[in-house]
């Protein structure tokens, strides 16, 4: 192990990065005003360990690949892994403090997320995130609230001009089922459809034989759907119930979602899937101008919390604040922020009355440094 010297250790280690002044007063506020934004809609804070045993990301429950966890030992042998994800650990929360509770139950989080990412990505390997679950609600009215929610969330950043792309795994999936595919054939095939690598999706597709009527099904998943009526022309095609119940609850959440005035904002896709196998039904991902990531992403994961021993419906999104401040950034958009200190000078002389003068103002909200003039 080389030793590092002193100019060595002020650079933070690749994937981090230090935030002060005016960038952290930015980031503080927009994740407030979001967090804000939550509260209204009836979310409660809720915050669960940086750190969770291994099996809570584990690759049954559908989380972040092995490879790419943060894994270290306890004191005890266990492995331990840092977050890549909030949603594990609130659902295992969940099960654990509300095991015989139906109603809907309602969070909200915001802390940092770490995921191993190789160095020649060029990505961030600690993530600033906000977000919120619902759950014990397997309702459309559920998945259009987390949409809405999510709209509101944003243009309460000052951001204007975003869409938020609606799809359901559960189409792609029927398909699947349909088609009688195998589990690598589909895992490769998701991974696909889900990068928008078309070309490739076609020619496995003939690789494996699959008829000519599904490939052209599977394929069809890459355009967008312009309105209610292609999305109803496709549920009347659909090769199963499976994949044709998941197009008509779409339609249900549009219908939802034009009640709150969010549908303004949102496309339909069905060529979006994740990462994540946990999620179950609606899937959706927030994009804007200025930055190539999503700026959110969420969906529903109804056989998530049953990995923790409760059987319950759940649905819910993440926003990652670093990459929402770029695009307001890249955008222009002007992000308040608490005014600097103001600075009180004083003398040996004079100390206790400029300090009575810094209490006064300090009681009146306002922020006040003292300092020794020279």
């Amino acid at each position: 192990m080389s030793k590092r010297t002193k100019q060595d250790l002020l650079h933070t280690p690749e994937g981090v990065w230090d935030h002060y002044g005016r960038d952290w007063a930015e980031y503080n506020y927009t994740e407030k005003v979001i967090g804000e934004t939550l509260r209204n809609y009836g979310y409660e804070g809720i915050r669960t360990p940086s750190f969770e045993y291994f099996d809570v990301f584990s690759k049954e429950i559908g989380t972040t690949p092995s490879r790419e966890l943060y894994k270290f030992f306890d004191r005890e042998g266990d492995t331990i892994a840092l977050r890549p994800d909030f949603t594990p650990g609130v659902a295992r929360c969940t099960a654990k403090y509300y095991m015989d509770e139906t109603k809907p139950l309602r969070f909200r989080y915001e802390g940092s997320a770490f995921i191993n990412n190789s160095s020649l990505q060029g990505r961030l390997k600690e993530m600033r995130q906000t977000g919120a679950e619902l759950m014990n609600d397997a309702s459309v009215y559920a998945d259009a609230e987390m949409i809405a929610m999510l709209v509101q969330a944003l243009r309460s950043t000052g951001l204007s001009e975003f869409l938020i792309s609606v799809g359901n795994v559960e189409y792609f999936k029927g398909i699947c089922e349909a088609v009688s595919l195998d589990e690598e054939t589909e895992e490769t095939l998701r991974d696909y459809i889900s990068g928008k690598n078309f070309f490739a999706a076609e020619d496995l597709l003939r690789s494996r034989d699959v008829d000519k009527r599904y490939q052209d099904l599977f394929l069809s998943i890459t355009s967008i759907m312009k309105d209610a009526g292609e999305l109803s022309r496709a549920a009347s095609e659909a090769p199963n119930e499976r994949s044709a119940k998941a197009l008509l609850r779409l339609l249900d959440v549009l219908h939802v979602l034009k009640a709150y005035g969010a549908d303004r904002y949102v496309s339909i896709d069905l060529s979006l899937l994740s990462r994540y196998h946990y999620y179950t039904g609606i899937i959706f991902k927030g994009y804007t101008y200025g930055v190539g990531d999503a700026i959110a992403s969420g969906g529903r994961y109804d056989q998530l919390l049953s990995c923790f021993g409760k059987k319950a419906p759940a649905v819910g999104f993440m926003i990652p604040l670093d990459t929402l401040m770029e695009a307001l950034r890249a955008q222009k958009i002007q992000v308040p922020a608490e005014p600097e200190p103001e600075t009180l000078y004083y003398t040996e002389e004079n100390f206790e009355e400029v300090l009575q003068e810094a209490k006064r103002r300090r009681d009146a909200g306002s922020s006040i440094a003292l300092q020794k003039k020279e």
